[in-house]
């Protein structure tokens, strides 16, 4: 079978028929969930503010108008920046064939979302015909969406995993690699050669990276730009604005107003 094509008899076989499982979330209070994992496929997507998902892997923040896909039986866990609105659509292994098998964030098209919000109006028990066919559109959208790098990836080393865990617990540490390498016990040649083939990033593009991704969830939740650029350490405004537009490819004001759409 295609990876971009499911087969429709799948869909509506007869020992039970397979298909999605939507569920829309709202609560006052910070929705926040420990380590686990599904036998399911999961999407899961903010309809305002911003969500943080951990795995082992490293860490994905997905804003509004965004999802994460998290493949079945992977490891997570998840925290809102504040009360949650949101959705999941739980998809069955036996359909998960075309879908990444890692997590992966997307944005969410305006069909995506209108077909997740018809999906978590469905009760429980056998689905019509009908219902599978927008099951179909839920995966077609899933598959055909638009991916974005708003991932953090972990260390493995441990004294790379205290180092990257100390720099999100204060993303306003200036303190400079040999600094750091000093603070763990490891040499900076070391620190540079390993964090660069751990991650994928030199020490000083990661801590960017986390420092930007922070500022995803903190203008989500409706912190002034000036007020985010301190807070993650940066000297002014202008190199902040200058970081964000390019790895986001929008200014802090711009991306935001996007969400809000």
């Amino acid at each position: 079978m295609a990876d971009d094509l499911i087969d429709p008899t799948v869909l509506r076989g007869k020992n039970p028929p397979l298909s999605i499982r939507a569920v829309l979330r709202r609560s006052a209070l910070v929705r926040q969930t420990a380590w686990h994992h599904h036998a399911q496929g999961q999407l899961i997507g903010a309809l305002t503010g911003a969500i943080r998902i951990e795995t082992e892997a490293g860490a994905w923040v997905v804003p509004a108008i965004h999802a994460v896909w998290v493949p079945p039986l992977h490891d997570h866990a998840l925290q809102s920046n504040g009360p949650f609105q949101g959705w999941s659509v739980y998809i069955p292994p036996a359909l998960c064939a075309g879908l990444p098998t890692s997590p992966q964030v997307i944005v969410a098209s305006d069909v995506l979302r209108a077909a997740i919000t018809r999906a978590a109006t469905w009760p429980d028990g056998p689905q019509s015909d009908a219902q599978h066919r927008l099951a179909q559109v839920i995966m077609d959208e899933i598959a055909a969406a638009q991916k974005v790098s708003f991932h953090l990836p972990a260390p493995r080393d441990a004294r790379l995993q205290r180092i990257a865990r100390q720099i999100t617990i204060d993303l306003a540490d200036n303190r400079t690699m040999v600094q750091w390498a000093d603070w763990a016990g490891i040499a900076p040649r070391t620190l540079s050669r390993h964090f660069a083939a751990e991650t994928g990033f030199t020490f000083q593009a990661w801590r960017q990276r986390a420092r930007l991704l922070a500022a995803l969830e903190m203008l989500a939740s409706g912190l002034a730009v000036t007020t985010v650029a301190l807070d993650l350490g940066y000297d002014n405004i202008s190199a902040f604005i200058a970081a964000f537009k390019k790895t986001f490819g929008a200014t802090p004001g711009r991306h935001h107003d996007i969400q809000a759409l």
